[in-house]
């Protein structure tokens, strides 16, 4: 079997209008395909020409030579790495696993050594439109919403820092506001779905190290089951200063590219749940390397996923068959893209299942991608009070 053709689909989301998708298609002689899924959202237009420009290179390879063709890809030229770059290798590689599965009629999680467990839980995000003053009725919004997954059987939900007033309405961030509102957001929710439910707070990396440490603290009475990117990740030496002062789970990975960037936080013991993207860190093949390397230090899985129906079913197929596995975020619903992309994941509550079907059992229809023309949603920035940047 030969690979004859590459293609790359750019797929807009009708129903969030800053969401693109970037689907990667394989194509073999025997007719077999193979769909995979590229993250870093905002960069489509570049992750398209950097997988044109490895097509010629991919075209008539052996598909089943997976390590093969990920070594080439990585190391074939002198200049790699980066998050584009990974994210392209990790579309090509995740389609290439769903094609050997259908080649060999198995899931792929069988490929990676069977199922560990019979569903993945999952976690949802709740976060509502806040007013413009950031008012309790924001909050209260987020509540209502929550209580209603918890009755659907949600055992997990997430919200992220400050995710409320002005930075929903103007796109301004301040520290110390932000502080507040999210202390006060998370006791609310706390109080309303009580002890037995789950809540993970995302920093998505706007505190400083000192408000990372304020909040953690003002949060650990309440017993966060992680917080996730306390500071940028630039910088992995920072979570030791953290790990110092923090009390309650770390979690972060989502932006990290590949196992060189997991070194310091894995070997050091600065990190309590692995966040890694599989449509980013290159795919399931560099992605169970990271896994396993993470089981020597008991740290478990919670994989980065904010992404369309096939990056949600690769996550799957890596939940299913990873043994040190905690919980699974989840934006994808069935009816998100179910005219463009067909699977056989079923939903119920907090739990997600596989249908079992050869490979990561996604199919893609081609012309109702073609239907969903990609727009280019343009920068977003988040900015605090004096005008200066803040990360998003």
């Amino acid at each position: 079997m030969k690979i004859t053709d590459v293609k790359v689909f750019l797929v807009h989301d009708r129903e969030r209008p800053t969401r693109n998708y970037t689907f990667v298609k394989i194509y073999t002689d025997e007719g077999v395909t193979g769909l995979g899924e590229a993250g870093v959202n905002g960069k489509e237009l570049a992750l398209a020409g950097l997988v044109e420009t490895y097509r010629p290179i991919l075209l008539g390879l052996d598909p089943a030579r997976i390590e093969h063709i990920w070594q080439t890809l990585w190391r074939g030229q002198f200049f790699r790495g980066g998050h584009v770059h990974s994210a392209a290798v990790a579309a090509i590689d995740l389609a290439l696993w769903d094609l050997r599965g259908k080649v060999l009629g198995v899931p792929v999680y069988d490929l990676l050594g069977g199922r560990t467990r019979d569903y993945v839980r999952c976690y949802c995000h709740v976060q509502r439109p806040s007013s413009p003053d950031g008012s309790r009725s924001g909050i209260e919004e987020m509540v209502a919403y929550a209580r209603e997954q918890v009755s659907a059987g949600w055992e997990f939900v997430r919200f992220g820092v400050g995710e409320g007033g002005r930075m929903v309405e103007e796109g301004i961030y301040e520290q110390p506001a932000g502080l507040r509102w999210t202390v006060e957001a998370f006791g609310a929710l706390r109080d309303a779905l009580g002890p037995a439910i789950e809540i993970c707070v995302d920093f998505h990396q706007r505190t400083t190290p000192a408000y990372a440490i304020q909040l953690a603290s003002e949060l650990a009475p309440m017993r966060p089951f992680f917080v996730e990117d306390p500071v940028r990740a630039e910088n992995p030496g920072e979570f030791v200063h953290l790990r110092q002062q923090i009390s309650v789970p770390i979690a972060t990975g989502e932006q990290l590219a590949s196992k060189w960037e997991w070194r310091e936080l894995v070997e050091r013991d600065l990190i309590d749940y692995c966040r890694v993207d599989l449509c980013i860190c290159g795919g399931l093949t560099e992605s169970r390397k990271i896994a396993g390397w993470c089981e020597t230090h008991y740290i478990e899985q919670a994989p980065h996923n904010p992404l369309g129906p096939v990056s949600t079913a690769a996550c799957l197929h890596f939940d299913l068959s990873t043994p040190l596995f905690a919980v699974q975020e989840l934006t994808w619903r069935p009816d998100i893209l179910a005219d463009v992309v067909r699977t056989d994941m079923v939903l119920d509550g907090g739990k997600l299942f596989s249908g079992g079907s050869p490979g990561l059992g996604v199919e893609l229809d081609e012309d109702a991608a073609g239907e969903l023309a990609f727009q280019l949603p343009g920068l977003r920035v988040l900015r605090r009070e004096d005008g200066s940047v803040s990360d998003w």
